[in-house]
C-alpha cells in the first residue's frame, strides 16, 4: 500500500474521499468490461463527471488509478491479506462465505480477474503486486494448516503450503467457470462441496485407548 512520507499525509475532506470512492467504482467498471490496456483514463473521467485533470488530481497516471483499485479490491475482500481466521475450521467456512459474497459482485470479481489475467503480460503494471499478493497469501494460508498440525487439530501429515496452494488454485478455478457461466454453476455450493471434503481428509483421526 502507498503512504504519504510521514509528516506531508494530505488531510482528505469528506467530498474528496466520497469522489475517489466513485473513480475507484467506475474504473473498476471500465477495467471489467475493456481490461487495464483497453480501458481510457478519459472514459473513467466522463463516467464520474469529471474532467481528465479533474480526475488526474486525484490518481495522476493511470497506474496510480489501477493500484487503488487493486488495494480497494483487497481491502474490501472478505479474504484479505493479513486478515484470515486462525483455526481451520473458520479459516474454511470463511472460504465458502467469500463465494458467497462474490457472487453478489460479479462486476467487481469480473474486474479483478481480469486484471489478474493481464497482469501475465510482458510490462504489465500490476504484475508485481499480484506476485507479491499470491506469495503473501500462500504463506497466511499455509501457516493455518501448519499451526493447526503442531496444535494437533488436523493430521500430522498435512502439508500446509502445498494444501495452500491447492485451495488458491481450487478458488480461481471455480471462479473462473462461475464468471464464464454464471447462470448455470454454482461456485458456491461447488467450493462447499470441495471444502467438506477436505475438512474429513485431513482431520485427526480418533485416538486408540
Amino acid at each position: 500500500m502507498t503512504r504519504e512520507p510521514q509528516g506531508k499525509q494530505r488531510r482528505h475532506s469528506p467530498k474528496g474521499t466520497s469522489r475517489r470512492e466513485e473513480i475507484l467504482v467506475a474504473a473498476m467498471r471500465r477495467f471489467a468490461t475493456d481490461g487495464y490496456q483497453n480501458a481510457a483514463i478519459g472514459d473513467v473521467a466522463r463516467d464520474v463527471g469529471l474532467s481528465l485533470p479533474g480526475l488526474l488530481h486525484h490518481y495522476p497516471t493511470k497506474v496510480d488509478l489501477l493500484l487503488a483499485v487493486l488495494e480497494k479490491r483487497d481491502h474490501d475482500g472478505v479474504l484479505a491479506v493479513g486478515h484470515l481466521p486462525d483455526d481451520v475450521g473458520s479459516f474454511l467456512s470463511g472460504l465458502v462465505q467469500v463465494c458467497r459474497t462474490n457472487v453478489e459482485i460479479a462486476e467487481v470479481v469480473r474486474a479483478f480477474a481480469v486484471l489478474n489475467g493481464e497482469s501475465l503480460t510482458k510490462d504489465h503494471p500490476a504484475t508485481n503486486w499480484f506476485i507479491e499478493r499470491s506469495r503473501q497469501l500462500q504463506k497466511e494460508i499455509g501457516g493455518i494448516f501448519e499451526q493447526a498440525v503442531l496444535e494437533g487439530c488436523i493430521r500430522a501429515d498435512v502439508n500446509g503450503p502445498a494444501l495452500a496452494t491447492e485451495l488458491i488454485a481450487v478458488m480461481d478455478g471455480l471462479q473462473t467457470l462461475w464468471l464464464r457461466d454464471p447462470d448455470r454453476f454454482d461456485m458456491v455450493n461447488a467450493l462447499q462441496l470441495y471444502v467438506d471434503r477436505l475438512a474429513r481428509d485431513i482431520e485427526v483421526t480418533s485416538k486408540k485407548s
